[in-house]
């Protein structure tokens, strides 16, 4: 079995899966006890706030954060993500396929670049291609 940090490595592997909510505090007391994670909390912008980073013993699975303000009105939703090679590659294909970019490539500081697609039915994912060291 492979370990979880390869999953960082591993083109059309899922990596991350990031809850955005109203309510980052109380989502995190919920999910803390439903499934017993630990958080390590990293202090975002002002805007943002503190990022959770949703942990198994000491294995980081996921994060929960607060609804950006674009995104404000949006139900509370998890996001999944897919490490790509080639982030461009990517977005590329998936608008041959008939697919959208929803939200262009952003860079996440020390961990990589992600953007939002679309599959021709609308449903979305997020890619990222990792930058960080292996």
């Amino acid at each position: 079995m492979k370990e979880y940090a390869d999953v960082y490595k591993t083109p059309g592997a899922f990596s991350w899966t990031e809850l955005m909510t109203t309510d980052p505090q109380a989502a995190s007391a919920f999910y803390g006890k439903l499934f017993g994670w630990g958080f390590d909390e990293m202090n975002m912008s002002a805007e943002m706030g503190v990022y959770r980073v949703a942990k198994v013993g000491d294995t980081a699975v996921g994060g929960i954060m607060k609804t950006p303000a674009p995104a404000a009105g949006m139900p509370p939703m998890w996001c999944a993500y897919v490490t790509v090679a080639d982030i461009e590659a990517t977005l590329k294909q998936a608008t041959a396929l008939g697919g959208k970019v929803v939200a262009p490539v952003m860079e996440v500081p020390n961990v990589g670049r992600f953007a939002v697609v679309a599959d021709p039915q609308g449903a979305t994912i997020n890619v990222m291609q990792y930058s960080m060291p292996g």
